[in-house]
């Protein structure tokens, strides 16, 4: 096959989970497919340095930037389907939920979550209206869908209909992490990773911690990820609640930094009240960190026994799990070990068969 990737939409340190999902599933189908042909359509901002060296692997670069959605979108409605009859696409892979509505061939597309249909008091309302009309527009023109979790699943069929042509993928957790376990050196540091939007739930999150450092005032929380819609208000709420310095956003870090502090965090809390998979939760349980996570799904399913759980709606309840996971050395000791097991299950050669498998699938219907 000749296999399309749109690219499009990945402005690097800009898109957050859905990039360490494209670069990470690139790298895996290039180690277990070498016989298919793949074109990977990127932007400007993007360049060459997204395809991985194997030689069934080529760059498609178009004159587009990223940065202007408008733009991004109508290039992806006009000129992409023309460069990808020029290659004789067989079959078309959108990893970032938007699509051509005419592509001239079989599509394949991700929806990581569907956050604008379940949750759209968190978006802008200037953006909320292209949400609904090119998701659904993607939904109707795929051929199959690919949705990382059950839930996200439940929720296509849901919203658009198409339970028939969804299939489940979960992502997977790089093997890197898997090796932070063996060189762990907790310092007092409760760990975030998350984009700084409303629904990422970090106001309750830092409320617990609040609270829970009235008892260790040692302790500092850092949340890593993008400086999203909500930021300016969590700075507002960090001085309000007088944590100062103990409380740092260093925004979307380098992959080296952000191991670093897998490394030295004593816990890791994810506080997120809607996800469509919870990546940053698998890392964390890969790297041996005790942790915590909310009560809701999917993440309940993803961390199984391997995480404690908590209401995200109950400050009271995140700071005693906090508080559980620093002071209690018997459950550090069992997540420590619990976590990378259950992380183990969820590989990126796993998700590359099953999407490579989609796209077969798609291709030949």
């Amino acid at each position: 096959m000749r296999i399309g990737v749109n690219a499009l939409y990945l402005i690097p340190g800009g898109v957050g989970g859905t990039e360490t999902y494209l670069r990470a599933l690139l790298i895996a189908l290039a180690e277990i497919d070498a016989v298919n042909e793949y074109f990977l359509f990127t932007n400007v901002e993007t360049g060459a340095g997204l395809a991985p060296a194997g030689a069934n692997f080529h760059h498609a670069p178009q004159a587009v930037r990223a940065v202007s959605r408008p733009a991004r979108l109508i290039w992806e409605q006009t000129r992409l389907p023309l460069a990808a009859r020029r290659l004789q696409i067989d079959v078309l892979f959108n990893p970032g939920f938007t699509s051509p509505l005419v592509a001239g061939c079989p599509q394949v597309t991700v929806f990581h979550d569907l956050q604008h249909k379940r949750h759209p008091e968190y978006f802008r309302w200037f953006d909320l209206p292209a949400w609904n009309f090119f998701l659904a527009g993607s939904a109707r023109a795929a051929r199959l869908l690919l949705a990382d979790s059950e839930a996200t699943a439940a929720d296509l069929d849901r919203f658009y209909g198409v339970g028939r042509k969804v299939r489940t993928v979960p992502l997977g957790v790089s093997q890197e992490f898997l090796a932070i376990a063996a060189r762990r050196r907790p310092e007092a540091i409760v760990l975030g990773v998350s984009t700084l939007h409303p629904h990422k739930n970090l106001d309750g999150l830092m409320r617990a911690f609040a609270l829970f450092r009235k008892t260790r005032p040692e302790y500092r929380l850092v949340v890593c990820g993008i400086h999203g819609f909500f930021t300016e208000q969590l700075r507002v709420l960090r001085e309000e609640l007088g944590l100062g310095e103990s409380v740092e956003f260093p925004g979307w870090i380098p992959k080296a930094d952000l191991h670093d502090l897998y490394a030295r965090a004593m816990a890791f809390v994810y506080p997120s009240r809607f996800e469509g998979f919870g990546l940053p939760v698998l890392e964390a349980l890969a790297a041996g960190v005790p942790s915590a996570c909310s009560r809701v799904e999917p993440l309940d399913s993803l961390a199984g026994d391997a995480a404690l759980k908590f209401d995200p709606d109950n400050t009271a309840e995140m700071a005693a799990a906090i508080e559980r996971l620093v002071s209690d050395a018997a459950l550090r000791d069992r997540l420590a070990a619990a976590g990378p097991a259950r992380a183990a299950q969820f590989g990126w050669q796993k998700t590359a068969r099953l999407t490579l498998a989609a796209l077969q699938e798609a291709a030949s219907r």
